[in-house]
């Protein structure tokens, strides 16, 4: 738990304006927030927590000159970049409620938000973002009075950030700020997230207050993390993990963000800060690990060899802890003679030599990545939620995990199964129900307090939840047999060549699979064996598709006859939010996927 945490009121009395207050009295010379500018390698720019309450304050300013009242929703389109956090910090203190919209969302959705919230204010990024909001200016269903624009060159005729801050800077007045954010009350809301909208308009979950600060307290109980500690910023913050990590639980802990607002410049900036945590979506894990199983094949024999030696021992000192046992003395000195001279020097590549607690959350993580980790002494704490729960509900921990479970409810928190297997939640973090575009809450939950979560799983008897899937994504076959794409998926996925898959079959009799080639290991697999292709060329190369092959062989061994995969088709181009197969956090969006390969898909059912 952390250690230097001063409390100014009751967890559930609190808000985050308080806990900035605390921050910048008690930690204010130490380092807030931290971003680089674009194209500038050179170093971070960062602010102190004294610096970043003088900022909110003067942008809270800017805000209530521009119209911004108490309550009302403002929306906000911009990458991982200060103007974004600030601004979100400078609306809470104001008593509006900020809300992060998906930069990957379809006009369709913009819209449906854009009324849905009633915002009269939006604050967006550049060019890209001010022409997919401006028609929406015009639209008299939609309330949206003014944009304000945070890169200046391409604002034209709107407000500027620059212009706000400006104006915040010249009628900033202490009485008011300190006045406006002592108004608001921990019942009050924080936030509104709207899920991603995949099946459908997004839903808007409103989240208070109180429930963050009491979901930060109960984690905080189960996570060893140094004081001050680094967090790695680079989810959307549309998404209630990155809103918890990146803004909620940093001002809680008074730890220190880094923004990296495009992701594929993660393994980088892990790399230069060496993190003690790191927080990472299965699909980053994966990508993680591809890319130190690329690195291992290019070592000399002897050193290979003498990773996996450490490894196995790596592996037996996790399995002690798994079950709750102390490893034995012999065991501890070997676990740490293989950690200092092999395992460490090894994850300093990868910017992972310090790491203390490494996370994961949003989907099953394939079980053959957290046993990759584990083999170097990284025991990735896998955890569960939604943003229906304010993020966390179920967490691992270094007193009590099981590898691939999710973990056991936080303190305060309930966890049942429905006769479907259907996971049901209860607890003081759960929402009560979805906002209505009036302001009234749709309540969702049953007589008893417990709301539907969707997702399918077990619960053991310790207490631990082990995750099958989305119960809206189980295939059933056309012999009505259930299947579980993910855990179909993460079986074919096990191979390292195999980078990304979807298995396809609902009302089919068999199932077939679209499998996307590993962007990392694929080209290193090929060049080990003196195979000179590009990722594009080596789908067809015949050693590359006997060895998908041989793998797609080999994981049908471990499914029952119903899950096996009959026929499949192999691609090159990996999947991403950019091109509309995954959601902002790295999902599969499975019908965008399924559109998109339609005729790939029923060209393998071709005899059915």
């Amino acid at each position: 738990m952390t250690t230097i945490l001063r409390l100014p009121a009751e967890p559930g009395q609190l808000t985050l304006p308080a806990l900035l207050l605390r921050n910048a009295e008690d930690h204010g010379d130490l380092p807030a927030l931290s971003w680089r500018a674009d194209g500038d390698d050179s170093g971070w720019t960062t602010l102190t927590w004294r610096e970043v309450r003088r900022k909110t304050a003067v942008l809270a300013a800017g805000f209530a000159a521009l119209g911004v009242e108490r309550g009302e929703q403002v929306l906000m389109m911009m990458g991982n970049r200060p103007e974004h956090w600030l601004s979100d910090l400078a609306l809470t203190h104001l008593g509006a409620v900020p809300v992060t919209v998906y930069s990957t969302a379809a006009p369709g959705q913009i819209a449906h938000i854009a009324r849905h919230s009633r915002a009269r204010f939006a604050i967006v990024e550049g060019a890209r973002e001010r022409e997919r909001w401006e028609p929406l200016l015009a639209d008299g269903t939609v309330p949206l009075e003014k944009l304000v624009v945070v890169d200046a060159a391409e604002a034209g005729p709107h407000h500027t950030y620059g212009s706000l801050h400006a104006t915040g800077a010249r009628l900033y007045r202490p009485d008011a700020f300190e006045k406006a954010w002592r108004e608001s009350r921990a019942e009050d809301p924080l936030t509104v997230v709207y899920t991603s909208g995949t099946t459908g308009n997004p839903k808007a979950v409103p989240i208070d207050h109180r429930s963050v600060v009491v979901n930060a307290v109960a984690l905080d109980r189960v996570v060893e993390l140094p004081d001050h500690a680094v967090h790695v910023c680079y989810l959307p913050f549309a998404h209630i993990a990155e809103r918890m990590l990146g803004i909620y639980l940093p001002v809680f802990r008074a730890s220190h963000v880094h923004l990296c607002p495009d992701p594929s410049a993660v393994a980088a900036t892990v790399r230069a800060l060496r993190p003690a945590q790191f927080f990472g979506v299965p699909r980053v894990w994966e990508k993680l690990a591809a890319s130190v199983r690329a690195a291992l094949a290019t070592l000399p024999e002897e050193q290979r060899a003498a990773i996996d030696a450490a490894a196995a021992t790596a592996h037996e000192h996790v399995a002690h802890r798994e079950r709750g046992e102390q490893p034995p003395a012999e065991l501890e000195a070997a676990y740490q003679q293989a950690r200092t001279t092999v395992l460490e020097p090894f994850l300093a590549r990868a910017g992972f030599d310090r790491l203390v607690w490494a996370a994961s959350a949003s989907a099953p993580m394939p079980l053959d990545v957290v046993r990759f980790w584990a083999g170097f002494g990284i025991v990735i704490m896998d955890a569960w939620g939604l943003t229906e729960t304010v993020g966390v509900f179920t967490c691992n921990s270094p007193t009590g995990f099981r590898l691939g479970s999710v973990g056991r409810p936080l303190e305060g928190l309930e966890l049942s199964a429905a006769g479907d297997g259907e996971i049901l939640v209860r607890g003081g973090t759960v929402f009560t129900g979805y906002l209505r575009a009036d302001g009234t809450v749709e309540r969702v939950l049953d007589s008893d307090g417990w709301f539907a979560t969707g997702d399918i799983g077990r619960i053991d008897e310790d207490g631990y939840l082990w995750l099958t899937d989305r119960k809206k994504e189980m295939i059933v076959t056309s012999t009505g047999k259930n299947v579980s794409p993910a855990l179909v998926e993460n079986t074919l996925k096990e191979h390292p060549l195999i980078g990304q898959a979807l298995v396809h079959g609902d009302g089919r009799s068999y199932l077939v699979a679209l499998l996307v080639l590993d962007t990392e290991t694929a080209p290193a697999w090929a060049a080990a064996r003196g195979i000179d292709s590009d990722l594009s060329a080596l789908v067809d190369h015949p050693a590359i598709r006997e060895e998908v092959a041989r793998s797609v062989e080999a994981a049908n061994t471990r499914l029952n006859r119903t899950e096996q995969v009959k026929r499949y088709r192999l691609l090159s181009g990996e999947w991403g939010p950019e091109t509309g197969e995954l959601t902002p956090s790295l999902k599969l969006r499975r019908r965008v996927i399924c559109d998109m390969y339609g005729e790939a898909i029923e060209a393998l059912y071709g005899d059915e």
